[in-house]
């Protein structure tokens, strides 16, 4: 497999688990969230085995993925409830009388370190999954993830 190719496969799973991430996070909003958040759960994981079964990965690949997938499930709800406290702090910041520059500006270095720990956790993942695929398998998965963009106009 060309290098390039390599490249391609590994942006293709960044897209999928970004998209993932962000279907799952964007559940997460508003009323109702718990039960938002298994139906995405549900959603992505189905999307998940519809993609492994047409790479035709093997149990023990399977498992590994499975095990990607649900460390960044846990990851996203950690976001999530820790998010509730940040934008209460940055609620109170707006609304006093002066803003605390100080105190805005390492609520912001929180926020970007918690992203960047996010990020490097997304990009743990794709290495992880894409050490446990074939080439074969990793050119069904880029494929699928080509086609299912094309088919939803993006």
């Amino acid at each position: 497999m060309t290098r390039r190719r390599i490249k391609i496969s590994f942006i293709a799973l960044a897209v999928a688990l970004f998209v993932g991430g962000v279907a799952y996070k964007s559940a997460h909003a508003g009323f109702g969230h718990h039960r938002k958040a298994a139906i995405v759960k549900r959603m992505v994981s189905a999307h998940i085995d519809e993609v492994l079964d047409e790479a035709k990965v093997n149990d023990s690949q399977r498992q590994r993925i499975y095990g990607v997938r649900d460390r960044l499930f846990a990851t996203f709800e950690a976001h999530h409830q820790r998010g509730g406290g940040k934008l209460e702090q940055a609620l109170t910041l707006f609304e006093s009388d002066q803003v605390d520059a100080n105190t805005l500006s390492a609520l912001r270095s929180d926020v970007e370190a918690e992203r960047k720990a996010m990020a490097d956790q997304v990009t743990q993942a794709l290495v992880e999954v894409h050490d446990t695929l074939t080439p074969q398998q990793r050119r069904v998965v880029t494929d699928h993830i080509r086609q299912f963009k094309r088919s939803h106009g993006e």
